[in-house]
């Protein structure tokens, strides 16, 4: 069941599983919450945890105002994880963030060292907007040309959205039936069907127009607790030696390579995501 928390002056859309009184995992969503799927929280709550998942800021059930110009940064985004984490009662938190939401959480980790006691990123990378540092892999571009070179659906029409996304993830190399699912999920929470808003719920394309200054990506041999890094070896969108080179400047990280997984997290990954991430810190490697 979806609930508001009110934190630094923005709603915030969350669901939690598991036990109230049980160590925090928060999850930042990528940019929606349903970006962590149902079977993850499920298995993290079963082994002992409080899974908290939310949407970020112009998504889901969160504060939406205008997706075309946001009205706020990388750092205030990670300020309200920091500050979710104390509304709950549950901190310090393992936090964890996947896509988009992995820029958050890292500068979260970095900004608010004392609210978090573990960092999970998942298909993320240490670097946005825009190009990336010579030394990481850009976007695969040949798959870009085919995803941005198909018209727009009707974004009032929740089958045409749906088909949009399944063929973006055969494009992609995920799987085209759990992104139509997926994007019939948002769609039925989305507030609104304006196509800035759809756009921002089923494209994350409120993180491009975001400033994301300063810089965290040398900040990042900073990080002092537990890390694990999870990346798919076929991700198209973030290659894969993005994840890798997090996990190398992060001290002590564990890197966990999915070799059948793109961009989005399967189902068929999510028993080894959750020992990975209830064993992190225990010197299970």
């Amino acid at each position: 069941m979806i609930s508001i928390v009110n934190v630094n002056g923005t709603s915030l859309g969350v669901e939690s599983f598991g036990d109230d009184d049980a160590p925090l995992v928060l999850l930042v969503g990528g940019t929606t919450m349903l970006s962590w799927p149902d079977a993850l929280c499920e298995r993290l709550a079963a082994g002992g945890r409080r899974v908290v998942r939310y949407d970020l800021r112009d998504s889901g059930a969160s504060t939406t105002a205008d997706p075309e110009a946001p009205g706020y940064t990388l750092r205030v985004l990670a300020a309200v994880a920091a500050a979710l984490t104390a509304a709950l009662g549950g901190g310090p938190a393992h936090l964890a963030g996947i896509g988009v939401g992995g820029m958050v959480a890292q500068v979260a980790v970095l900004d608010h060292p004392r609210a978090f006691s573990a960092l999970t990123l998942v298909g993320t990378r240490a670097v946005a907007p825009g190009p990336p540092d010579d030394d990481l892999p850009g976007h695969d571009q040949v798959a870009m040309s085919r995803l941005f070179a198909r018209p727009m659906p009707d974004w009032s029409d929740r089958e045409a959205v749906a088909e949009y996304a399944a063929a973006g993830a055969e494009i992609l190399g995920d799987d085209p039936a759990a992104a139509r699912a997926l994007a019939g999920r948002v769609w039925d929470r989305t507030p609104g069907t304006t196509p800035p808003v759809q756009m921002a719920n089923q494209l994350r394309m409120v993180f491009s127009r975001l400033d994301c200054e300063p810089r965290w990506r040398e900040r990042l041999p900073g990080i002092a607790v537990p890390a694990l890094v999870v990346h798919g070896r076929r991700d198209r969108f973030f290659p894969v030696g993005n994840g890798e080179a997090i996990a190398r400047e992060i001290p002590g990280a564990r890197l966990l390579v999915l070799e059948e997984a793109a961009t989005a997290l399967p189902d068929a990954a999510v028993g080894e995501v959750a020992q990975a991430m209830l064993t992190l810190g225990q010197g299970v490697r």
